[in-house]
């Protein structure tokens, strides 16, 4: 079915501000595109073929915002399949962040100590291009169930280390309120979650999804954290805004996960304009995420230098809340690993040398006498003691440890002298 909406009266009377119905017109076919946009047909063979390896899938609203005379509307590429999504890029993964590798029941990754992502669902009201995730979205035969969910919440309960749970998917937006609802009372019911967080791209795609009834269900279970996910100030609509503002007027903390995406926001102008839409409607930039090895993206990818160079442009020169953190989440299940400008440029027993974001370059003079002395009558770290070892390099700065290094796994010199020891296990 072809649905053609150019205007806000004409989405109004077609009901387009109800979110089920822009979820039951979701544009999930050529000839449903062709109602939007010109597409000749060696352009519809093209897109047919992308969608055949990976759905598309675009609501009425977001389509509106496409801009038809365009063909490199950022809009447009981060909705619309293309046939580079075909060509099998360097690098290219299946899951590059190893999610599966560290699942240990189906639908959750445990991958940081105290944290966990559970995915609630596996269909989004938008499927973008450069999903990290496009291999599982969209696919009928990856179809979370309850059973899966409980299974995630039991692990969940059954480990005390875990504080803050990040509800994911797909978009956990899209399920209904009454579902949502229950997924996240289970796991406000667990004692030692503190932190409910949800990742969700309905206040960019669809935000007829923020009603006064979902926002009213989700302040019962304070403290809750809502992320979502522009790429672009022209993703910011009177809609959008309107959303944003619900959700802040109902005190939830907003957040927001930017993909650094070529030929859509890869310039520092374009960032620093996201940014300060973002403040002003409330929102804290959270992560510049650079583009991760998911097969299908590569054409989406920039270079690391390119993320550098809009830190450059963002540290120092507007508010220091408005720069969010540039990442790069390490293929293999590294995690998130923070990437910066370099600020420190020597350092010795007395000076550390920096430099600004103007290029100045200032001495920090050291402390002649320090020696890291705990408070007698602090009892956190002797608490932290009992409760968690430390992880990583924390072994190497606790004092409470003798660690001198940290081996590898896989080490052939470790390998090599346990075998000779007679050891047939190797940590």
């Amino acid at each position: 079915m072809s649905v053609k909406v150019t205007s806000l009266s004409e989405r109004q009377n077609r009901n387009c501000s109800d979110w089920l119905w822009q979820m039951k017109y979701r544009i999930q076919s050529v000839e449903q595109l062709a109602g939007y946009i010109y597409i000749n047909k060696e352009k519809k063979l093209e897109i047919k073929e992308a969608c055949d390896c990976f759905p598309m899938a675009i609501t009425p609203y977001y389509a509106s915002l496409i801009n038809k005379e365009d063909p490199f509307c950022p809009i447009r590429l981060q909705c619309i399949p293309d046939s580079r999504e075909l060509i099998r890029g360097c690098g290219d993964m299946d899951d590059p962040l190893h999610e599966d590798t560290d699942s240990p029941v189906p639908g959750l990754t445990h991958r940081y100590p105290d944290r966990v992502l559970l995915l609630v669902t596996n269909e989004c009201s938008m499927y973008c291009r450069f999903c990290t995730r496009k291999r599982k979205v969209g696919d009928q035969n990856r179809f979370i169930s309850d059973q899966d969910i409980d299974r995630g919440i039991n692990y969940i309960a059954a480990h005390p280390e875990i504080r803050d749970v990040l509800l994911s998917g797909g978009d956990p937006f899209i399920l209904s309120d009454n579902h949502l609802e229950r997924i996240i009372r289970m796991v406000r019911e667990i004692p030692h979650v503190q932190i409910i967080r949800i990742g969700t791209r309905t206040p960019v795609v669809m935000p007829q999804r923020i009603t006064e009834k979902l926002v009213k269900m989700l302040k019962k279970y304070h403290p809750i954290w809502v992320n979502t996910h522009f790429n672009h100030p022209r993703e910011f609509t009177p809609e959008s805004i309107r959303a944003l503002a619900v959700l802040a007027d109902a005190g939830i903390p907003l957040g927001n996960q930017t993909v650094l995406l070529r030929g859509i926001n890869d310039c520092p102008v374009i960032i620093k304009k996201l940014v300060h839409l973002l403040v002003i409607n409330r929102v804290r930039p959270y992560y510049l995420y650079q583009c991760d090895l998911s097969r299908g993206i590569e054409h989406f990818r920039t270079p690391v230098a390119k993320g550098i160079e809009i830190m450059e442009a963002l540290i120092g020169h507007t508010s220091g809340f408005c720069v969010p953190h540039y990442v790069v989440d390490a293929p293999g299940g590294g995690g998130k690993i923070p990437v910066l400008p370099h600020y420190q440029l020597s350092i010795t027993n007395t000076k550390t040398v920096l430099r600004n974001y103007e290029g100045v370059i200032c001495v920090y003079e050291e402390p002649k006498i320090f020696e890291t002395v705990c408070p007698a009558t602090c009892t956190l770290c002797k608490e932290r003691k009992v409760k968690h070892e430390p992880v990583g390099l924390q072994k190497l700065f606790d004092p409470l440890n003798q660690i001198v290094s940290l081996v590898p796994e896989g080490n052939r010199r470790k390998i090599r002298n346990s075998k000779s020891k007679g050891v047939t296990n190797v940590y």
